[in-house]
């Protein structure tokens, strides 16, 4: 599967590595798609879901700040800073009101991103990915879980396994990189704990209010996002369509991308009415209608397998 890979310096200075898949190589060159991975993760992990964007899209993805190719230390890991990397990306790439897809701290970089800049994205897809909040056990949760893993690991096979098997397992395994003693993370501890530090002090409920585009959330069958917050997310944003994808967990893109593709296609075909853009951006606006399925599945407490990505 063929791209480009890019280089995109922040307004920090923070150097951000792309992947686009756009032009040539049997690749579309339709509406945008910007591609957001979750906490620890790495851009290569929407591989799947690329392969189905790719006939009808032009698609990005790119290293966070902190992970994989990109500046593995940098000196802010703030919110903010996630949401300016967005922009920079959008903006160095020529990006028209991509659609923003995203994971776990992904999709939240991705909400907040839509809730700063209405003018710059035209849709929203929200995969396992809120506002709510606070919770403030999640730095410890993080930090005792990457503490867990045996590093370095022998083998691709024992990284695998450990990351729990199947394609989510892979993919995980997928993201480390090889050192003379074995693989070993291309992430920090201390940097990922730190990206969680506003999600542990606040809930993002304001920010919510303000995204202006059509928004798609999608949980897993058997994710970790509660659906009483999928349900308030649409009680206060009407237009917002909600999706769950069965037989998948946290990582929907990875466990079940062909359904992913197919709920994504379909709500950017017919996606909820936005609200205009001529609502001044501090006002939370209102709205009367919307679409979705929803499940009664409850959040499961396996505390392994739960800080894997983040957790709002």
């Amino acid at each position: 599967m063929g791209h480009t890979t890019r280089t995109v310096w922040s307004g920090d200075g923070v150097r951000l590595t792309c992947f686009d898949h756009g032009g040539g190589d049997g690749a579309g060159t339709g509406r945008p798609v910007l591609l957001l991975h979750g906490l620890a993760g790495h851009a290569a992990e929407w591989d799947p879901l690329v392969r189905l964007l790719r006939p009808a899209h032009r698609v990005v993805a790119y290293d966070a700040r902190g992970h994989g190719a990109s500046e593995r230390r940098p000196a802010d890991v703030s919110r903010a800073a996630h949401v300016r990397d967005v922009v920079a990306v959008a903006e160095h790439l020529t990006l028209d009101r991509p659609v923003l897809v995203g994971q776990s701290l992904g999709g939240h970089t991705a909400m907040l991103a839509a809730a700063a800049h209405p003018e710059l994205f035209g849709a929203l897809v929200l995969i396992e990915a809120g506002p709510k909040g606070p919770n403030p056990e999640l730095p410890a949760r993080i930090g005792g879980w990457l503490d867990s893993w045996p590093l370095p690991f022998a083998s691709i096979e024992a990284a695998t396994a450990f990351f729990g098997g199947g394609p989510a397992g892979r993919a995980w395994a997928a993201g480390l990189a090889e050192h003379p003693d074995g693989l070993r993370p291309r992430v920090d501890r201390e940097v990922m704990v730190a990206c969680v530090a506003e999600n542990a002090r606040r809930s993002f409920w304001e920010e919510w209010s303000r995204v202006r585009c059509p928004t798609l959330v999608v949980r897993g069958e058997e994710g970790w996002m509660p659906e009483a917050e999928a349900m308030e997310m649409r009680v206060r944003r009407p237009r917002t369509e909600l999706r769950v994808i069965p037989s998948a967990a946290h990582d929907v893109h990875l466990d079940q991308p062909e359904a992913l593709h197919e709920a994504i296609e379909a709500f950017l075909t017919c996606p909820p009415s936005a609200v205009p853009l001529l609502i001044p951006r501090g006002d939370p606006g209102k709205s009367t209608s919307g679409v979705g399925r929803v499940s009664g599945k409850e959040e499961p407490t396996d505390p392994h397998k739960q800080v894997s990505k983040h957790e709002t």
